[in-house]
């Protein structure tokens, strides 16, 4: 199965790659591992409240839900329902009083973002009941707008949030509580992200009602993703989930260990609680239909909107009692009852990438030391990578131009990727300039003096240290994202070093294995959020062209891409046959056998000896 002579398979790696010093990077591992194991500690204690939040009533939000549904059924944002509903929602809030009578002072504010329509004026009402004391204020927000008609299930937020309006306004709180209003919620988050922006730096926490209505519940009912690296701080988390679990009976589900990981990897999420907890206002969304969302037809409930809205005002209770509420991000793992924090993964990882980057690095040396072109096999490398980058140029090209019409900042849920004309023809187009930049790459590359088929050796020791480079930066930045790249940093050794390289099928299989992390977390996300294909490739051109992934994460992932094409021609090319090593590269001498025997004696005996 491996290639090479048959005494190189003693020695691993012994042409191109150390496996001695390999096995030495690995000593750390051990003493990294006790640290970590070390490193758990206790889920902080959720903030609870005395105060019945029997003052919900769920009849009167339910039929009030159904009277908005019945009145304003078209609510694309930035529409005339859209606008219609603003109003109605401000007229209400305003009619609870002013702060003078214990009511609301409101406020509507308009702008204009991208929406699931293109570029819309937006309009958000704000109503503010201030509190007893100066501590931090407390906001509670829900999104108007909605694709498609109707859409009982997402106005139920919007239902609560008003109902919640009279509570509050017949209460005394220590805290100021902050009603927003906003629209873009349907695809975008324009609203939640401009109201971060603007305000968001004085909150303490934000809770934001989705769908509280659906008759049918998908986990996490608390969603505490970011658009950006981390998550809703756990405080914030276990307070409404403890305040879910009182008024609905089961305890909602922490998010598994894969979701963690994959949303602290490529933060990513659907949700109004992203651009907040970007913004730095620490937020999370309840949501009886999950992350994805509700279904324009959704059937609804009557008795889940009282548990959930009763749950979301029991939760503000608590919080408006603290004294003072954690604003940290969650940026570690929960494991059960346990939190692993990101220190000790960062600690982890560096012992696991120490090893090939050693490895690689030393492996560099020997290929600059046998007059290989270094230089111009990193070149080779990082050209394999042009044609990725080219595919997220043009899609950023296409978002900035307005072709697409559509390309919001944030990701779209299910429910806005509309796969019509334009998403057809922007997927083909982008799907074409990579198809292109692929028939163009091996004339690229003999332009830059390079041949397209790689140097069995020296093309594979750079193409590696190139991947090891891109994880030693995201380590430093996030080391979940690094985690994604580990199993590429170890599996590929194999396929560097023409000795233990398997034949064609299995060193395309350890490639294979080593971008698995990447297709596990895809995948996650396509299930998550109930992605079709289609879906799934309109949704990455939309990442790529309102700027999701920037400039930068869209030449480190071309990088990353770029390395794994590159290992694939290493893999197709047939490795060099047995030779005798050259004077500089002899095989590594022990005191062992006798091929390579070095003890003493080993230059023949001296002239005495031998007359003995």
């Amino acid at each position: 199965m491996f290639g090479g002579r048959r005494g190189c398979a003693l020695t691993i790696f012994c042409e191109v790659l150390s496996g001695r010093l390999y096995r030495a990077a690995l000593l750390p591992i051990p003493f990294a591992l006790a640290i970590a194991a070390l490193s758990f500690a206790s889920r902080p204690q959720p903030l609870t409240s005395s105060l019945a939040p029997d003052a919900f009533e769920g009849a009167r939000a339910f039929a009030e839900m159904n009277t908005l549904a019945r009145e304003y059924p078209h609510r694309r944002p930035g529409s005339r329902g859209d606008r219609l509903l603003a109003a109605h929602v401000a007229r209400d809030l305003e009619g609870l009083g002013g702060t003078a009578g214990g009511g609301f002072t409101v406020r509507k504010r308009s702008f204009s973002a991208q929406t699931i329509d293109g570029q819309r004026t937006l309009r958000t009402v704000i109503a503010l009941r201030p509190g007893a004391t100066n501590a931090a204020p407390v906001a509670i927000l829900a999104h108007r707008d909605a694709a498609g008609p109707s859409a009982r299930a997402e106005l139920s937020g919007t239902a609560a949030l008003l109902e919640l309006a009279r509570v509050f306004a017949a209460r005394e709180t220590q805290r100021t509580i902050v009603l927003v209003s906003t629209s873009g919620g349907s695809g975008g988050d324009a609203g939640a992200a401009e109201f971060a922006a603007h305000e968001g730096a004085s909150f303490d926490a934000a809770i934001v009602l989705g769908d509280v209505a659906a008759a049918r519940t998908r986990e996490p009912l608390v969603v505490p993703y970011s658009d950006g690296l981390g998550s809703a701080p756990l405080s914030l988390q276990r307070t409404v989930g403890d305040a879910i679990a009182r008024e609905t009976g089961p305890r909602p589900a922490a998010p598994s260990v894969l979701g963690q990981i994959a949303h602290l990897a490529f933060p990513f999420t659907v949700g109004e609680q992203g651009p907040l907890n970007e913004g730095g206002v620490p937020a999370v969304l309840i949501q009886a239909s999950g992350e994805r969302g509700p279904a324009a037809s959704e059937a609804v409930s009557e008795e889940r909107l009282e548990g959930l809205g009763r749950a979301a005002l029991s939760a503000v209770d608590a919080l408006d009692r603290a004294r003072s509420i954690p604003r940290r991000a969650q940026t570690g793992l929960q494991l059960q009852h346990k939190t692993f924090p990101a220190w000790a993964l960062r600690l982890l990882l560096a012992a696991l990438l120490a090893a090939p980057l050693i490895v690689a690095i030393d492996g560099l040396a020997r290929v600059r030391r046998r007059g290989l072109g270094a230089g111009r096999w990193t070149l080779w490398t990082l050209a394999c990578g042009l044609p990725f980058l080219a595919c997220a140029l043009f899609a950023r090209l296409l978002g900035a131009s307005g072709v697409l019409g559509v390309a919001p900042a944030t990701p779209l849920p299910p429910s806005g990727l509309h796969l019509g004309g334009a998403a057809l023809s922007g997927v083909a187009a982008v799907a074409l300039v990579l198809a292109l930049a692929w028939l163009m790459w091996p004339m690229l590359v003999r332009r830059l003096g390079l041949t397209a088929a790689p140097h069995p050796e020296a093309a594979g020791v750079t193409t590696l240290l190139a991947l090891l480079v891109v994880a030693v930066l995201a380590w430093a930045i996030n080391p979940f994202a690094a985690l994604l790249l580990l199993p590429a940093a170890h599996l590929w050794l194999l396929v560097v070093s023409p000795e233990l390289r398997p034949r064609r099928a299995g060193a395309l299989a350890l490639i294979g294995l080593g971008l698995l992390p990447l297709a596990v977390v895809t995948a996650f996300y396509v299930r998550e959020l109930g992605l079709g294909p289609g879906q799934l490739a309109w949704s990455a051109v939309l990442l790529l062209a309102g700027g999701h992934i920037g400039i930068a994460g869209s030449l480190l992932w071309s990088i990353v891409f770029g390395c794994a094409a590159g290992m694939t021609l290493v893999a197709l090319r047939t490795p060099p046959s047995a030779r005798a090593p050259e004077p500089d590269e002899g095989m590594e001498i022990t005191i062992r056998g006798p091929l390579g025997y070095a003890g003493p004696g080993s230059l023949g005996g001296t002239e005495s000896a031998l007359r003995r």
